[in-house]
């Protein structure tokens, strides 16, 4: 993405909740693995990205067994996925954990994905974005149903620089039926 003449640069938070998780008996939280319906749900999240665009520069993902598998399930269907960094610091993260991680993110990210867990994805959405398209908000405010995604976009030189309010949620996915 290229910025114009003496403006900072554009830049975009993906914002992706796991896929439908099993809850299998006798199995902790952080492992839990994705259920037959996630398992589907993922890569439609993933082509979804695809075609419209937003492709990551940098994935950071949860270290939860359900968001590993949203993650490398969604990345399957673009040719050639970008890095990804698993973040234990992501599993049931609230707003000011999800913005410190996002915080050390390289300036020279420009795109960035998310993979984790609500509460506190839904709770970041609505804290960063400041405006919205189409009413989008709203509807993350009624539910961000797993396999949901959220774009923002904000202009800023470094990934420091994001801050509640700032962004504009430009786009969303509805989990898959």
């Amino acid at each position: 993405m290229s910025s114009r003449m003496g403006a900072s640069p554009l830049r975009r938070l993906v914002v992706l909740r796991h896929a439908k998780s099993a809850w299998p008996d006798g199995v902790a939280d952080h492992e839990r693995p994705l259920a037959p319906r996630g398992r589907r749900d993922a890569p439609v999240a993933g082509r979804m990205l695809a075609e419209a665009d937003c492709l990551p520069d940098l994935a950071l993902c949860s270290t939860a067994v359900r968001a590993r598998a949203t993650w490398d399930l969604a990345a399957s269907q673009w040719g050639t996925p970008p890095p990804v960094r698993h973040d234990p610091r992501l599993y049931a993260a609230d707003v000011p954990d999800l913005l410190a991680v996002v915080h050390e993110v390289s300036a020279e990210v420009e795109t960035l994905l998310l993979v984790g867990h609500n509460p506190g994805l839904e709770e970041l959405v609505l804290d960063l974005a400041g405006d919205d398209l189409d009413g989008a908000l709203a509807e993350v405010r009624t539910k961000f149903p797993t396999s949901a995604i959220a774009v923002l976009a904000w202009h800023g030189t470094t990934w420091r620089a994001l801050t509640p309010g700032t962004a504009v949620m430009v786009a969303r996915g509805k989990k898959p039926t």
